[in-house]
């Protein structure tokens, strides 16, 4: 991989573009909150950003398959680098319009989901097939490390000038957009013209999602764990102030767990390469299963943090294992619409999450929502274990140990 230029400039250009989206996403509420906003200002501002999640990720999905990859990501970096300057330049002049901010939020989000649907569809024409295992590990270590180092990145610029978290981010769109203009390898296919059919479209891309047995379990069993987790980061908050701690403590323990996350993606690609999806998934659920109630047994930030860096771990390995598979197994003419699918699928019940969360909290404390979260994770991984298509999983075009039979399906999905 490092000596392939094409995806070298993709990586690193997309990297830098995430880690300062990372930092001005984490400057927003700094902003409304220090400087002549509120805390509902700032709510708004964050959801303004995360709006585009539910509205656009299957807009964007059929445009992503249409439309020339390489150009969608140029005009998704060019619109974000606007939307920063933009801001950037209004704080220069001492100005805070809650409108404007929320606008550049809204365009941010819409470029981010553009964006990433588009480079996961090209990495494949990148690196050839032989490579997608590594470059996705490679993409989801990037996307961790940004996480990592966004938040403190952020912080630290927001309190040298108030508009030099916005300055960071258009700087990462304009080196994106570089490295873009370098790449020589096309993004896809070449493509016969005809008639847009958004809705069609659209349609072919469930039906293609909901004819493939293991991709249908393993997002309906993912979209659960998703709800779980939203729940067990509001657990720990709770856990540490009930300890006697304090919100550093939830700092150290977030760099800790985007630590365990790094290692995990970095190691995704060797998992990949030698165990089936549906093992992958069901040993990942397992130890879910084994960590997550542990959480209600110490307020001790070490174990904490270890917890958290061990479900981190496993994340990011299924996150490389179901990129992979996704990539493999999905004709290129329906990547983007079977990405954006996908993500809404799978991420658009984490809301969810929250709402139950506090309920069980308020209701149970801590401790009783934790073995609550825990139950419901051991039922989900006990599901994936007695779900066929997911315990007989195999890599797209794995030739199967034995021959099926007449009856049965050619491969599983």
């Amino acid at each position: 991989m490092r000596r392939n230029r094409d995806f070298l400039l993709l990586w690193l250009g997309a990297g830098l573009s995430v880690l300062g989206d990372r930092a001005a996403t984490v400057a927003f509420p700094l902003l409304m909150i220090w400087y002549g906003g509120s805390p509902g200002q700032a709510g708004l501002v964050g959801f303004a950003g995360l709006l585009p999640m539910l509205l656009f990720q299957l807009p964007a999905g059929v445009l992503v398959d249409r439309l020339d990859r390489r150009t969608t990501m140029v005009v998704c970096d060019l619109a974000g680098l606007v939307a920063m300057v933009s801001l950037a330049v209004a704080l220069l002049h001492g100005t805070l319009w809650l409108a404007h901010i929320m606008a550049v939020a809204f365009v941010e989000g819409t470029a981010s989901i553009f964006y990433r649907l588009a480079e996961r569809a090209a990495v494949p024409h990148v690196v050839g097939t032989g490579q997608v295992s590594t470059a996705l590990s490679q993409n989801e270590a990037r996307a961790r490390a940004a996480g990592l180092l966004g938040q403190p990145l952020g912080s630290a610029l927001y309190g040298a000038a108030r508009w030099s978290p916005f300055v960071a981010a258009a700087l990462g769109h304009l080196l994106a957009l570089s490295g873009l203009l370098l790449i020589r390898r096309k993004f896809q296919r070449p493509r016969d013209p005809a008639p847009w059919r958004p809705r069609a479209e659209l349609a072919e891309g469930f039906a293609w999602l909901l004819g493939q047995r293991f991709l249908r379990a393993a997002i309906s069993l993912v979209a659960v764990t998703n709800i779980l987790f939203q729940a067990l980061t509001l657990a720990l908050v709770l856990v540490i102030k009930e300890g006697g701690g304090s919100p550093a403590e939830i700092g150290i323990i977030g760099v800790v767990s985007g630590l365990g996350g790094i290692a995990g993606a970095l190691s995704g690609s060797h998992v990949v390469r030698r165990l089936r999806p549906g093992t992958v998934m069901i040993c990942v659920f397992a130890v879910w299963t084994l960590l997550m109630p542990l959480v209600a047994l110490t307020a001790d930030v070490v174990l904490l943090g270890a917890l958290f860096a061990g479900t981190s771990f496993a994340g990011a390995v299924l996150n490389v294992m179901a990129g992979v598979y996704q990539v493999q197994a999905t004709p290129d003419e329906l990547q983007g619409r079977v990405g954006g699918v996908a993500g809404l699928l799978s991420s658009g019940a984490s809301s969810l999450g929250s709402l139950a969360g506090g309920y069980a909290l308020e209701r149970t404390g801590p401790t009783g929502t934790l073995i609550g979260v825990g139950a419901v994770m051991a039922a989900t991984t006990l599901a994936a274990a007695l779900i066929p298509s997911v315990r007989t999983a195999r890599r797209p075009g794995a030739a199967p140990s034995a021959p099926p039979a007449p009856s049965g399906p050619s491969d599983t999905h």
